[in-house]
C-alpha cells in the first residue's frame, strides 16, 4: 500500500523544518589567525579538521592573518568574531582606543610564555644579552619582540641600539648576509626560515625573552564584546572544542599538520611538524603554563605586563589588565588538562 502523497508531503516538510532547525542553531565563526598557514596554526585547523567545532554546533571559518595587530583591528571593526593574537598587541590596542566600541577580550591563553627572542650567528661573538649594546637590530616593524624590546633592554641593560626595519621574508636573509647583527622574532618562526636559508640551527644562537627576565604572555584567543554578549555560549563551545583538539596536536604533531597542508599545499610538511614541535616545548607546555595551568593567567604576573607593556609602548592611556582578560569562558579543569608531564 503506498503512502498516500498528502502523508509523504507532510513527512517532507517536516524534514525540512528539521534541518531548517539544526540549521538556525548552528552558529557561524569567522576566526582570524596571528599568521600564515604554517605549524602552529595546525592548533585551530585539526579541531576544524576533526569536526570538533562541528560538533559543537559552530560553523567555524579560519583564515589566515599578517600579524596580531591586525588580528586584534579586524575582530574589533566586527570583520571578525574571533582570533588569534599576541597579548602585548591587544593591551596596546585597548590602551590607544579607549573610546573604542568593541574592543576584544582574551578569553584563552594559548602561548603562556611569549616565544620571542634575539637571534644572533655565533660569528657575530653576540653570546648574551649585554653584547647586544651598540649593535644593529633588524625586525618588521611591527614584531612582537622589537616592540617589546624596551622591555628586555631594560631587563638585561641593554642601550644604543640601532633598528633596521624591513618586511618579514626579508627578515633572516639580512641576518644571514650579515647586514645586521642581530634580528628579533618568535624562535619557532626565524631559527627555522634561517635554517631555510642555509643557517645551521647551531650557528645561531638564541636569546628567549623568557629566559632573560622577560615574563610576557604570548598568544591567546581573542573574542569580540559582541560575540560575547549576544551568543556566551558559543563563545565556551569554542574553547572547550579547542582544547580538545589541543590535545591531539600535541599528542601527534606529524598528524596534526596534514590539517595545515591541507589548507596550504606547498608548505614542507617535515619542516612545519617542527616547528610546531618548537612551538609547543616554548610557548605551550612550559614551566610557567603547568604551574598556572593551560589557558589561564596568573594576575599579578598579567598586572605586571600590562604595566611593562603601557611603559615600553608608550600607550596613550595605561592598561588595565582586567579589561582586556575574561577567563568566565573556559572549559572545565578536567578539558583543559591538555599539557603532557614534563
Amino acid at each position: 500500500m503506498k503512502t498516500p502523497f498528502f502523508l509523504r508531503a507532510l513527512a517532507l516538510a517536516t524534514a525540512s523544518m528539521a534541518t531548517s532547525a539544526a540549521m538556525a542553531q548552528t552558529t557561524p565563526i569567522k576566526f582570524q589567525l596571528d599568521w600564515r598557514f604554517e605549524g602552529p596554526a595546525a592548533l585551530f585547523l585539526t579541531p576544524a579538521a576533526k569536526g570538533y567545532f562541528k560538533d559543537a554546533k559552530l560553523d567555524v571559518t579560519i583564515d589566515a592573518g599578517n600579524g596580531s595587530g591586525g588580528t586584534v583591528t579586524r575582530v574589533a571593526s566586527g570583520a571578525y568574531d574571533m582570533g588569534f593574537a599576541d597579548t602585548a598587541a591587544l593591551m596596546e590596542f585597548h590602551a590607544n582606543n579607549a573610546d573604542a566600541p568593541n574592543k576584544p577580550v582574551a578569553v584563552m591563553m594559548v602561548y603562556n610564555d611569549t616565544p620571542a627572542s634575539v637571534m644572533a650567528l655565533k660569528k657575530s661573538g653576540i653570546k648574551t644579552p649585554a653584547d647586544l649594546s651598540g649593535k644593529k637590530l633588524g625586525a618588521p616593524v611591527f614584531d612582537a619582540g622589537r616592540r617589546a624590546f624596551p622591555i628586555f633592554a631594560k631587563a638585561n641593560a641593554v642601550n644604543g641600539v640601532q633598528w633596521i626595519a624591513m618586511d618579514p621574508p626579508l627578515r633572516e636573509t639580512m641576518l644571514a648576509r650579515g647586514d645586521v647583527d642581530a634580528i628579533t622574532g618568535f624562535t619557532f618562526t626565524s631559527l627555522l626560515n634561517l635554517e631555510a636559508r642555509g643557517v645551521k640551527a647551531e650557528d645561531v644562537v638564541v636569546l628567549p625573552y623568557p629566559a632573560y627576565g622577560v615574563k610576557l604572555y604570548g598568544n591567546a584567543i581573542i573574542a569580540s564584546p559582541k560575540l560575547i554578549k549576544e551568543n556566551p555560549a558559543a563563545v565556551k563551545a569554542f574553547l572547550v572544542a579547542f582544547a580538545k583538539g589541543m590535545k591531539d596536536v600535541i599528542g601527534n604533531p606529524a598528524s596534526a599538520v596534514a590539517d595545515v597542508k591541507a589548507r596550504d599545499g606547498i608548505i614542507n610538511a617535515d619542516l612545519e611538524t617542527r616547528r610546531l614541535q618548537l612551538a609547543i616545548d616554548t610557548a605551550i607546555n612550559s614551566a610557567n603554563a603547568r604551574a598556572e595551568g593551560f589557558g589561564q593567567v596568573n594576575g599579578p604576573r598579567m598586572a605586571l605586563m600590562a604595566s611593562q607593556v603601557s611603559d615600553a609602548f608608550n600607550t596613550k592611556t595605561r592598561i588595565n589588565p582586567d579589561a582586556v582578560w575574561n577567563p568566565s569562558f573556559l572549559p572545565s579543569k578536567a578539558e583543559l588538562n591538555v599539557l603532557p608531564k614534563k
